[in-house]
């Protein structure tokens, strides 16, 4: 194993004295590396494009997204998925994040898992991959053995694949039909790639998922007009969206949603087009979840 080859586990030079510089200097330092994510993210763009697109055709044929990896990625995965529940009402199902070592991974270190290959497979089996889905495998270091097996099973039942990596040339790379490497060099402390790869694989997550969403009518405007309002703040949010989708009042605003069983996306459908619920729910099927075009 070559880890001197990897960017992420290289010395940064500007930090050689790291435990010497004052608390001001490092928050600096760090601040200064930070920058060089985005725009990292930037350059790997028609890639991702291209990956978004893949994910909403399996959406559209009735199939998930499933995230693995190990560590901080297989954590990012992780909360990326759990975030779209609330965000765009989605099934828990839909989108997954599987991380080596099962649940427990997330708070405590499970030995010996990310570097199993026949761990992801058996995974992967428990889900009953199709090839109607995509799976994403997540690897700063672009080598993580649970990301490889994870990928050639998916490849064997003809499931798409991505990767997200944070060295140029990645192993991972090897495995998948859209491979995004977003290089952004190497840490201030060294090898400790929850920072800026970490940082890197989460900006990359929030476009898979959320350009995808939006890819299958999730989105009205820059609403989240399928958002689950299960508290007060999102009660609150859901009633501002309908305002702000309709341009009606609170009144008429608190009416269709009550009316639509707490249904953003029906409240703002049966305003727009003054319409009963049936026929709200019969136009939204006959376009595909989108609200506009009806």
């Amino acid at each position: 194993m070559n880890l001197e080859a990897l960017a992420t586990e290289t010395r940064n030079q500007k930090t050689m004295n790291l435990d010497t510089m004052s608390v001001r200097d490092i928050l600096k330092t760090m601040n200064e590396e930070d920058t060089r994510v985005p725009l990292a993210v930037q350059k790997a763009l028609p890639t991702i494009e291209k990956a978004v697109k893949e994910i909403t055709h399996s959406f559209e044929k009735g199939g998930r997204l499933i995230y693995m990896g190990a560590g901080t990625s297989g954590r990012l995965g992780v909360l990326d998925a759990a975030e779209c529940v609330p965000t765009f009402g989605t099934e828990p199902e839909q989108v997954q994040g599987i991380i080596a070592g099962g649940m427990e991974a997330m708070t405590v270190a499970v030995e010996g898992a990310e570097d199993s290959e026949t761990l992801a497979k058996e995974d992967l089996q428990t889900l009953h991959l199709t090839d109607k889905d995509t799976v994403v495998g997540i690897a700063a270091s672009g080598r993580t053995p649970y990301v490889i097996g994870a990928l050639q099973f998916a490849k064997g039942v003809g499931a798409p694949t991505v990767t997200i990596a944070c060295n140029q040339g990645a192993k991972i790379s090897q495995y998948a039909d859209y491979a995004i490497e977003v290089e952004v060099g190497p840490e201030i402390l060294t090898g400790s790639t929850r920072l800026k790869a970490g940082t890197a694989q989460k900006l990359v997550l929030n476009m898979l998922s959320t350009a995808s969403m939006i890819g299958i009518g999730k989105v009205y405007k820059n609403l989240m007009v399928d958002v689950k309002p299960t508290n007060e703040k999102l009660v609150e949010r859901a009633h501002r969206i309908i305002m702000e989708a309709t341009d009606c009042t609170r009144d008429i605003a608190h009416k269709a949603f009550v009316e639509s069983n707490e249904e953003v996306k029906l409240a703002i459908m049966m305003i727009l087009s003054d319409c009963t619920l049936e026929t709200a729910k019969e136009r939204l099927k006959q376009n595909k979840g989108f609200i506009r075009n009806n």
